[in-house]
């Protein structure tokens, strides 16, 4: 573990290689999983303001959960997390032509429709941030859905937090980046 301000960081994201393949995958953390995507508390609100700009990319499966539970609902370890159809896709799925799981959001994000380009959480994944008392713990989720983005990532020499440096930047600021990049450096021997 690194300690860097208020956060411990797992050394996978600094010896772990990683990139999304999701030719491979199909985007299978979208669809897999017990709960839906873990929301900052602001994001239940964004989500609510965004929904008909993403309306319309939604299935009528997904659609209809909405109009009964809303975008998220408190799962139970007591976090909000987006609402999910079937007990399987979030509700903010879609798929293109080849079958791939998308996003919704960052769909409408790419296309200029909003200003919000998806959940932190889903934007980190497959790093997963928990809140304690004093400090945010940062680990590497590991699952057998993402093993074609780990080969993908030993083949292209490309490390977890490198990949992640944008969510990472969005979630815990430039120069905490520039830490974990300065501790990769020594770690590694860079």
């Amino acid at each position: 573990m690194l300690q860097i301000e208020d956060t411990l960081v797992s050394l996978d994201l600094i010896e772990r290689f990683f990139y999304c393949d999701l030719p491979n995958c199909k985007g299978n953390c979208c669809i897999e999983g017990e709960a839906g995507a873990p929301l900052e508390k602001d994001e239940f609100e964004i989500l609510r303001q965004i929904l008909p700009a993403v309306w319309n990319d939604l299935s009528p499966e997904a659609c209809e959960v909405i109009r009964k539970q809303g975008v998220g609902y408190i799962d139970i370890s007591g976090d909000i997390v987006t609402s999910i159809v079937n007990e399987r896709d979030c509700v903010f799925t879609c798929y293109d032509p080849n079958g791939i799981c998308r996003c919704a959001i960052e769909k409408a994000f790419r296309e200029k429709r909003i200003d919000f380009i998806k959940p932190v959480s889903c934007h980190l994944y497959p790093v997963r941030v928990t809140h304690h008392h004093h400090f945010q713990a940062v680990n590497y989720h590991r699952w057998k859905i993402c093993r074609s983005a780990e080969m993908l990532g030993e083949e292209t020499q490309v490390r977890l937090y490198r990949f992640l440096r944008e969510p990472l930047i969005r979630k815990f600021g430039e120069k905490w980046y520039e830490l974990l990049e300065l501790c990769a450096r020594e770690y590694c021997q860079l």
